[in-house]
């Protein structure tokens, strides 16, 4: 996850300079953090056999049942995440021939249109608005999105948007990433936006200002399977609009810190998050967090529960610092338990066993804090009932990050700086950088 995130970030600061072409050809397909990569693409050029999506079709199966998804019924899936789908919902720029010369022109041919105004991953309010057509109620064949996204983009027809008050969160059990969010907050019900699911609010932290985000359950989301408080569609958009909110708003004064307060299961799996392009959401997070973290706002995450695969990619991966606390439910995988065992072809016990001997693969936050990519594993606090003690505990934590982050670079070369990281948890990557220098050299 630390690589993919780092891929992520290094496209959004390319961006800047020079289009970044993304070719998705053959059968294969981008899935997990490659589609996320994927939607951060100045351009995006498929081919009609090729597959898009963040949650793979087994995976989909595995996680939410058959009836959701049937991973052998290869009509539904390249109806859903093939090419020519991808292109006329608005995920894709190009479909191309699976040949080598016609896909060169058509990189040659975004190269000579030069840099878009704005790559997709950006386009917050176009596709938020896509997801507001929809009613979630009702069965969405591919159809009925293609015909949903032609209409968002003739400008003399207009689409029904299905605008609704969020409901009020039907709260069971309180998620640490609630509990914490409160803790620093003092905020015990933030006044809901249109996602009721992510919490935002605005504080002072000594001197800083910041603007803490978190992710939470809500049993009333409108898109079923985002209920249990991981990234869904309207998560990762409804992020990528509080962050960004805080980069305008801060074009002429001192940046924002930003706080990503992380507890998040994992992302949403799907029918619906796949059609409707969960991997984009997924991208517009990370897009404009990195997008802040480049404009000189600390971002800070803050690993309190669990922080699983593309959402915590979405939400935590690109901070500036990562602050955990050391408690045996604080989780960091790329992927659950259940569908690594069904994709690697093992049973959970074994990949329990290949985790002793392979850091990166376990779960536990002191296995992750040996890769190196932690400002600080922090002790002593109780997770699930923090009192004052804790808070401002965790208070001077932030502040201390926030202050080391101002005064170091903006990308997130800190990881690989590490001497957890130069000691062997990030040997390899150290490694191909050098390699790849020597090179261009």
């Amino acid at each position: 996850m630390l690589s993919i995130a780092e891929i992520g970030a290094a496209i959004v600061a390319l961006r800047k300079y020079v289009p970044v072409v993304g070719v998705i050809p053959g059968k294969i397909g981008s899935f997990g953090g490659m589609s996320i990569t994927a939607g951060l693409c100045s351009a995006l050029i498929m081919t009609r056999e090729g597959r898009l999506g963040l949650n793979g079709p087994e995976v989909i199966e595995q996680e939410a049942g058959i009836e959701e998804f049937d991973s052998t019924d290869r009509q539904l899936i390249w109806n859903t995440i093939g090419g020519a789908q991808r292109l006329a919902a608005g995920f894709v720029d190009e479909l191309a021939e699976d040949d080598v010369t016609a896909i060169t022109e058509a990189i040659k041919a975004v190269f000579e249109k030069g840099n878009r105004d704005k790559p997709r991953s950006s386009q917050v309010e176009l596709y938020r608005s896509l997801l507001k057509a929809v009613d979630p109620s009702r069965p969405l064949t591919p159809a009925g999105l293609r015909e949903i996204w032609k209409q968002l983009q003739d400008e003399n027809n207009e689409i029904e948007i299905k605008e609704s008050v969020p409901a009020e969160r039907e709260i069971e059990a309180e998620s640490r990433g609630h509990t914490w969010f409160k803790a620093l907050t003092g905020i015990s019900a933030p006044t809901a936006g249109e996602v009721s699911s992510v919490l935002c609010a605005d504080t002072m932290l000594g001197k800083e200002r910041v603007r803490y985000i978190a992710v939470v359950p809500n049993p009333s989301s409108r898109f079923p399977r985002a209920r249990q408080g991981g990234g869904g569609l309207e998560e990762g958009w409804a992020i990528a609009q509080y962050v960004r909110e805080a980069v305008e708003h801060d074009q002429e004064g001192d940046p924002h810190a930003i706080v990503a307060i992380v507890d998040v299961p994992s992302q949403a799996y799907g029918y619906r998050e796949e059609l409707l392009g969960i991997h984009q959401a997924c991208a517009a997070a990370v897009d404009a967090y990195a997008t802040a973290r480049l404009a000189g706002h600390p971002v800070i995450a803050l690993l309190v529960g669990n922080a699983i695969s593309g959402a915590f990619l979405s939400h935590g991966l690109q901070a500036n610092r990562i602050l955990a606390l050391n408690d045996h439910d604080v989780n960091v995988q790329a992927m659950s338990k259940q569908s690594a065992a069904r994709i690697t072809r093992r049973t959970i016990k074994e990949l329990e066993e290949a985790t002793k001997k392979v850091p990166a693969m376990a779960y536990d936050i002191q296995s992750f804090a040996t890769l190196g990519a932690l400002h600080e594993l922090i002790d002593g606090v109780n997770a699930d009932n923090p009192g004052d003690g804790d808070c401002h505990r965790i208070y001077d934590k932030l502040l201390e990050a926030v202050i080391s982050a101002r005064s170091a670079s903006h990308n997130l070369s800190n990881r690989l700086l590490s001497p957890e990281a130069q000691n062997g948890g990030r040997a390899a990557s150290i490694q191909v950088r050098k390699k790849l220098e020597e090179q261009w050299i």
